[in-house]
């Protein structure tokens, strides 16, 4: 089957679809300049070690430490635009009954594409949330120090 036949068959089936549920992950901001976790050169797990930065036990060990990798990755994710990509699935939305966004990735860029529904598996960095209560709160309310000052005591 070539690209084109697919494409064919591809629009054929979403013609006849009432409701649509679109599955993304970490490929689907990596050509707006978020890195992802896995690949093998570039990939945050290349250089970070995920034991002492993405667990309750790191956070537990080291809150400055994995606090700032958060804060860090925000800034990232705050400071790069949704790409063509999230525009065309955005688009898509007003041609089904309901159109759902499943992604895995926390950056927020497919709600500033105009996405409004959208289910966050892994969380958002858009709402950090207090490990006492719960409490979310937007990081930007943080008066955070310039990139790469440590903020770790």
């Amino acid at each position: 089957m070539t690209n084109a036949d697919a494409l064919a068959r591809t629009i054929e089936f979403l013609a006849g679809a009432r409701n649509l549920v679109v599955m993304t992950g970490a490929g689907m901001s990596k050509e707006s300049g978020v890195p992802t976790f896995r690949e093998a050169l570039t990939g945050l797990w290349s250089r970070y070690d995920p034991m002492e930065l993405a667990t309750p036990e790191a956070f537990g060990r080291n809150p400055a430490l994995v606090f700032q990798w958060y804060f860090e990755r925000w800034r990232l994710a705050r400071d790069v635009d949704p790409h063509p990509g999230h525009l065309a699935l955005t688009g898509m939305a007003g041609r089904f009954g309901r159109f759902t966004i499943i992604t895995q990735n926390v950056d927020g860029l497919h709600q500033r594409s105009g996405a409004t529904e959208v289910i966050e598996l892994h969380g958002s960095l858009e709402a950090f949330r207090c490990v006492g209560d719960g409490h979310a709160w937007h990081p930007d309310r943080y008066e955070a120090p310039a990139a790469g000052e440590s903020i770790a005591a």
